[in-house]
C-alpha cells in the first residue's frame, strides 16, 4: 500500500514522489478559506443574488433546519406561495425571482425566527 503523503507521478526512474507544503494541493482555495460560512443561530437568513446567474435574480433562503426531505417539502410551499421557480441547493433553498418580503411573513408564520441579510 502507498504512502498517504504520496502519489504516483510520471517519473522516469519509476518512483513516488513525497507531497511537501510547496507542491500540496490546498483543500480549497484561499478566497474560499475566508468565507465565512453560515452562523447556527437559529435564524433563517434571506437574501438576494445575481452573481453567477446571468443578472437573473434569486432569493436563497439559508439556515433552515432539517432533513432534504423536510426542506424539499418547505421549498415546495414557498414556491406556490411565490408563483415561482426554484431549487435546492444543498442546505440552501433557491427561489427565482426577488421575494424577500414574501418569503419572511410565509416563514413566520411557519414558527421560524427569520432575519433579511445582504441587499
Amino acid at each position: 500500500m502507498a504512502d498517504q503523503g504520496s502519489r504516483l507521478v510520471y517519473s522516469t526512474d519509476g518512483g513516488r514522489v513525497k507531497l511537501t507544503p510547496h507542491n500540496r494541493k490546498l483543500d480549497a482555495p484561499p478566497w474560499a478559506q475566508s468565507k465565512a460560512a453560515t452562523p447556527n443561530d437559529g435564524f433563517v437568513r434571506i437574501r438576494r443574488d445575481k452573481k453567477g446567474r446571468g443578472g437573473k435574480t434569486v432569493t436563497i433562503v439559508s439556515g433552515l433546519p432539517g432533513t432534504v426531505a423536510d426542506l424539499d417539502a418547505l421549498l415546495r410551499v414557498l414556491k406556490q406561495g411565490c408563483a415561482a421557480g426554484g431549487a435546492r441547493e444543498g442546505a440552501e433553498l433557491e427561489i427565482q425571482g426577488d421575494h424577500r418580503e414574501r418569503l419572511r411573513e410565509k416563514l413566520e408564520s411557519l414558527g421560524h425566527r427569520v432575519k433579511l441579510a445582504g441587499g
